[in-house]
């Protein structure tokens, strides 16, 4: 299929190339146009005119969440008010939310990269796209459903929740394609199994985000709905929304658009670049973004960049899945843990379901407790809980060095929802 919306030859040098020139015109814009930012940089003794090479990218100061939320409601705010066409907000306590300022060119070009994104999954413009997450002023729904119209596809924009609707959907418009959380994925998935339903829907295509799913839970949507490929598709509301990158049919790892934006992966405590393919905190600066452009932006979001070239020949730089987030993780009788290392013990374990719970209580006597709530398999044998649980229990001491109890509960005994699934329980004070 011919590629429009994304670039068919792209040297390292000419992306280098592009890359310069739009954190040039970034610094520029944003030094001219934002009093934060003009302050951010003359505290730090950095002007424009200081940025010559990529390297020296390093010499900007960081831009945080808190930065957005002390400077509400318009943070970063870039360009004459009268350019701005839209906001969008991300998560926060009320009043504090971290709202992003969009032109008119920020809207497209976000439209053109989630095109970029369907082209990249080889969607057709004969899919039939059910877009299953949520509208209003947060970037999923309408990310996708601008991404959709520009690609050129059909759109039903359902939103999230309503079960009976969204199955009644699948039926009747023949859907190939779910966009929606990987819980919601799992929902309707698993009622899709329960009134028998799979052989007469048509969905191929699962694109989600969002949150961290594991092996198992993708293996067990793919099965119950038919599907051929399940995409990752990452975004923060601070850098447009989703629609920054895509893993492409051969799942090597997620491509991002490195023309729109640099991705740094940097040592949550110092701040410096890790080791190539280590594992470290996604810092993000805007290249072409008019109202609210982000520099880095420390997004404590946690992944690793994929070294080599994807088999499918993108000429576009990998990031892997986000692993957790660096303010995610919880600290049990003085050892670090985080809710991902458990996710990918329990992705291993026969005998359970996809569903689980993490609890962090403090008795007593004042020592901390974990336990893991996790699902039986469906139809498992409750006879086994026992053994099951004992073996979740040692594999977890061995990997993370913290004992925890672990409860075999029954299937789908664990709450079900179509956003983001509640994961930590933390109890302690």
């Amino acid at each position: 299929m011919q590629k429009i919306f994304t670039p068919a030859l792209l040297t390292q040098e000419q992306l280098a190339g592009i890359q310069l020139a739009g954190l040039q015109w970034t610094v520029r814009h944003a030094y001219a146009g934002s009093d934060f930012y003009r302050k951010k940089f003359d505290a730090a003794g950095v002007r424009p005119e200081d940025i010559r090479t990529l390297d020296d990218l390093r010499r900007l100061p960081f831009t945080t969440s808190r930065d957005l939320q002390e400077n509400y409601p318009y943070p970063l705010l870039s360009v004459p008010f009268e350019d701005v066409v839209r906001l969008h907000a991300s998560s926060g306590t009320t009043g504090k939310r971290k709202v992003l300022v969009y032109t008119a060119k920020d809207i497209d070009d976000w439209a053109d990269m989630f095109a970029r994104c369907y082209e990249t999954a080889e969607l057709t413009r004969s899919d039939r796209v059910q877009i299953c997450v949520g509208y209003g002023v947060w970037t999923a729904g309408v990310g996708f459903q601008a991404g959709c119209e520009r690609f050129g596809a059909f759109a039903v924009p359902a939103g999230p929740g309503n079960i009976d609707m969204q199955l009644q959907f699948l039926v009747d418009f023949q859907t190939t394609v779910i966009c929606s959380t990987a819980s919601m994925a799992l929902l309707l998935a698993e009622e899709v199994h329960a009134r028998g339903l799979k052989d007469r829907i048509s969905v191929k295509k699962v694109i989600f985000g969002a949150e961290r799913a594991s092996d198992a839970l993708r293996q067990k949507v793919k099965a119950l709905l038919g599907a051929e490929h399940i995409f990752d598709i990452p975004g923060l509301t601070e850098v447009y929304g989703p629609g920054t990158g895509l893993d492409c049919p051969h799942h090597t790892g997620i491509h991002y658009w490195s023309d729109y934006y640099i991705l740094e992966i940097l040592d949550p405590e110092t701040l410096e670049p890790v080791a190539p393919g280590e594992v470290g905190e996604m810092v993000y600066t805007t290249l072409r973004k008019e109202g609210a452009p982000m520099i880095r932006y420390r997004s404590r979001d946690l992944s690793r960049l994929i070294p080599g070239r994807c088999p499918c020949g993108s000429p576009f730089p990998r990031h892997d899945r986000i692993v957790g987030r660096s303010d995610d993780m919880f600290i049990v009788r003085g050892v670090n843990v985080y809710p991902s290392h458990i996710d990918e013990i329990l992705s291993r374990q026969k005998g359970i379901a996809t569903e689980y719970q993490i609890h962090l209580d403090r008795l007593e006597d004042g020592k901390d407790y974990l336990t893991v709530k996790v699902e039986r398999e469906k139809d498992g044998d409750a006879g086994r809980d026992a053994a099951l649980a004992s073996a979740i229990e040692k594999t977890i001491r061995k990997e993370t060095l913290v004992s925890g109890k672990v409860d075999i509960v029954d299937y789908q005994s664990l709450p079900r929802t179509e956003r983001k699934a509640k994961r930590v329980f933390d109890r302690r004070g």
